[in-house]
């Protein structure tokens, strides 16, 4: 589907690279995000959210200069990457200038400035890209989704073909947020939206090594009848992910800007800050699963996630629980309320019709009492993201990659998958988190610590054709 495009400006064709052609992945450091200034991008590219918006609400820097320095960026390497369908420029320009005269005006805007990315089937017109866009970011395009008639959804499509993974051009992205996952890891955009139907935002997360949370269902309207979708949001940093929950919720952020010229987002978080958030300092109780009980979660993938959830226990974030976690597959019910007796495409790659009404067998029913139940004596319930590691364009075989997402867009609980690291052949895995609902603070609060501990691998793009004027 393509969003509304106020400007439906095209992208040039450009000669692919060769099929085995790896990105190379680098060390990221606290100070900066791997894109140096010698490749041609100014200073602007790669600060978070919260920072740029600190940045423009103070006068140092405008809205148009950002959305400029975001627009250049895209431009310069999107080619290779195919994040966005279409970029909205003239939009930006407008809405850009908007957001400097209301910041001259002295309205302060928790995001000011902020260049966006909409998911392309979401487009300008969801609640959650309004209320953003009230909050002062700058919607400058249309991220890439799935094409029409695909059997799988983990995956990004583009006239250009299809998107790429910026850790490594021969994996998916994930999807079907997969043009926002990468424009996010590529520091293309700092923020992105999507939406999450069976791990959509999720997945996409954790292949290409980023932030993404998916709210309770219920808290913004949807366009999904079925009850499964709920917005959500990528992000490089847990703070701006944060604020994004507060501009589109009204949730208290986990951070304030600091001084906004100080680089680097990890100076944005306020070092007096308790980061157990609602907790009051107290541990979260936390239950572990490789598998739920059914998933065929790879060994490397679960002992991947399961170090860098053990990191977060050592440092007192976190206060685990043993228990086993058994839940039915979900398979069956999420097909079934999702196709409404209609062939539908299941995300996994197999094509099912559901005819045996809204819940067969009643795993609904299960679902929800078991987490009702595991919820009373844990605070979280982790597992991986996926139980596969990113496959390759040509779709993902007999893998379930939403084997441990989808269960909680039946149940509609709050999740969140944050980098966890990398496999002994460098690919990424992230920690999966599911909360009580209403619980996204408990979340971001866990993602912020870890970000504290840990420093990640984030795209190192140094060996592209990066010329402007090509």
């Amino acid at each position: 589907m393509h969003p509304p495009s106020p400007e439906n400006t095209a992208f040039p064709e450009n000669t692919a690279f060769p099929e085995n052609t790896a990105f190379p992945v680098g060390a990221a450091s606290p100070e900066g995000t791997g894109f140096p200034e010698e490749a041609g991008f100014p200073e602007e590219v790669g600060l978070g959210a919260v920072q740029i918006a600190g940045l423009v609400t103070s006068g140092q820097r405008s809205a148009g200069e950002m959305v400029e320095a975001a627009l250049r960026r895209i431009r310069a390497v999107d080619d290779e990457l195919r994040a966005f369908r279409t970029l909205w420029p003239e939009h930006a320009r407008r809405v850009a200038a908007q957001v400097d005269r209301r910041v001259r005006a002295g309205q302060r805007l928790a995001l000011a400035g902020v260049p966006l990315g909409v998911k392309a089937s979401e487009g300008l017109s969801s609640v959650q890209t309004a209320r953003l866009v009230a909050a002062g970011c700058v919607p400058v395009g249309a991220t890439a989704v799935p094409g029409p008639g695909t059997a799988w959804q983990t995956w990004g499509h583009t006239e250009r073909g299809p998107t790429r993974n910026p850790h490594h051009r021969a994996w998916s992205p994930g999807g079907s947020s997969a043009g926002s996952a990468v424009a996010v890891a590529a520091g293309l955009v700092p923020l992105a939206t999507g939406s999450d139907g069976a791990g959509s935002v999720r997945i996409p997360a954790a292949w290409c090594a980023v932030l993404g949370l998916k709210l309770t269902t219920g808290r913004l309207p949807t366009r999904d009848r079925a009850g499964l979708t709920a917005p959500g949001v990528l992000a490089r940093h847990a703070v701006d992910a944060a604020a994004y929950l507060d501009a589109v919720t009204a949730t208290p952020r986990l951070s304030r800007p600091s001084d906004p010229s100080e680089a680097g987002p990890w100076r944005l978080v306020d070092p007096d800050l308790d980061v157990m958030g609602q907790r009051a300092g107290r541990s979260l109780r936390t239950v572990w699963s490789a598998t739920l009980g059914f998933a065929a979660t790879e060994d490397r993938i679960a002992a991947t996630a399961r170090t860098a959830l053990d990191r977060l226990a050592a440092a007192g974030v976190l206060a685990m629980v043993d228990g086993a976690v058994t839940l039915p597959d979900p398979a069956p019910c999420w097909t079934s309320l999702r196709s409404d007796t209609r062939s539908v495409p299941e995300p996994g790659g197999r094509t099912a019709t559901g005819t045996d009404g809204p819940d067969p067998g009643g795993i609904r029913t299960v679902l929800w009492d078991t987490l009702e139940d595991l919820f009373t004596g844990v605070d979280l319930l982790a597992t991986p993201s996926t139980p596969n590691p990113p496959h390759g364009h040509e779709g993902p075989g007999d893998a379930m990659s939403v084997a441990l997402t989808w269960a909680f867009n039946i149940t509609g609980h709050p999740a969140v998958s944050i980098p966890a690291g990398w496999t002994n052949a460098g690919e990424p895995v992230g920690l999966h988190l599911v909360a009580p609902p209403g619980h996204e603070t408990d979340l971001l609060a866990v993602a912020l610590a870890a970000e504290q501990l840990a420093r990640r691998r984030t795209p190192d793009l140094r060996g592209l054709d990066v010329s402007v004027d090509r």
